[in-house]
């Protein structure tokens, strides 16, 4: 899949569906606190299996999109412990010589205007970098910057820091998920599985978790870094959830194979898979078919983007990667066999 359309708009509205979470309301007075240092230890890719059941799938108090809570079945399946990481994904890269969306050039076509009336800048291999503003802001342009050079290897731009190993692999678009996935002999989760397996048969609460990587502060421009992290954390530094997984919650965003529609359909409770593409709609991007991405991401805080909990939900845009979005890959049977 091509970038999306949405490249008509700006370099850094690229990824406004992505923030849009609620408004940036920054209080006046900043939180004072040191950051306490995490250890992460190493941890295993072993997939986990889970038997599958029912639970009650949605929140109803937070954003509207999230509802009706419904009681929702699905059935067994394996799922990775972690998102899956830079050093997961280099390994697939190194077998097989695959090129991501952001390392390619970009379709003038793609934009519906003359050549001439293009930024340079944006017709350049890149993605979408969170860069933080110095002062408090409403506006996702702010602190969204599409970065010519930044890709999954150079996740802050070509004279930024290479990629970690351990840390969750970015910047990639829906294709570039699917070649992985299709590679490592899985597939990407639906909404309902992702849910299930990350409320590990706890409500979801509209509330800021300690073992999660979020946003301590006032969001966009103040970040108390009191979870340890300032940015996108490696797996593995806060604790697994009840069924042994880490990082559902925060760091960063995952996609889900379902397309997304405001709302639940109560009536659709069986191993749901959401709407079909030509129901999809995603208001931020009316475009263009969004997938749904679960979970928050280290950008959600409080007084903006309380997305820190398993039901959360929001679309996006296909065809662009950003730095807070990642994936994790699910398996019908168990790996290897």
């Amino acid at each position: 899949m091509i970038r999306s359309t949405l490249l008509l708009l700006s370099a850094s509205a690229l990824v406004a569906t992505l923030a849009a979470c609620g408004e940036a309301d920054a209080p006046k007075d900043k939180q004072v606190a040191a950051a306490t240092p995490r250890k992460c230890p190493a941890i295993g890719d072993a997939p986990v299996k889970l038997a599958g059941g029912t639970f009650a799938m949605g929140e109803d108090d937070v954003y509207a999109e999230e509802g009706p809570v419904r009681e929702t079945t699905v059935a067994a399946f394996w799922i990775d412990p972690h998102e899956v990481t830079n050093r997961q994904f280099a390994d697939f890269v190194k077998a097989t010589g695959y090129v991501t969306v952001a390392e390619e050039p970009v379709d003038p076509k793609q934009f519906q205007l003359p050549v001439d009336q293009i930024p340079p800048d944006m017709l350049k291999a890149g993605s979408a970098v969170f860069t933080p503003p110095d002062s408090p802001s409403n506006n996702y342009s702010d602190w969204w910057t599409y970065v010519p050079g930044a890709n999954w290897q150079k996740p802050y731009g070509p004279t930024g820091a290479d990629q970690v190993p351990n840390e969750p692999v970015v910047h990639l678009a829906w294709d570039d998920m699917i070649a992985y996935a299709k590679w490592a002999g899985g597939r990407i989760p639906t909404e309902a599985e992702w849910e299930y397996a990350a409320s590990a048969g706890q409500r979801s609460k509209n509330v800021q978790p300690t073992e999660a990587n979020s946003w301590q502060g006032a969001f966009p421009n103040y970040n108390a870094e009191t979870d340890g992290f300032k940015g996108v954390s490696p797996v593995g530094c806060y604790k697994p959830n009840g069924n042994g997984l880490y990082d559902m919650v925060g760091n960063v965003w995952e996609v889900t194979a379902d397309f997304f529609k405001p709302g639940h359909n109560p009536d659709d409770k069986d191993n749901p898979r959401g709407p079909d593409e030509n129901n999809a709609y995603d208001p931020f991007n009316p475009g263009m078919p969004s997938r749904t991405v679960k979970g928050g991401s280290y950008l959600c805080a409080p007084n903006y983007c309380q997305r820190y909990r398993p039901a959360s939900r929001q679309g996006r845009d296909p065809g662009l990667g950003t730095s807070n979005v990642g994936f994790r890959l699910v398996y019908d049977k168990a790996p290897g066999v």
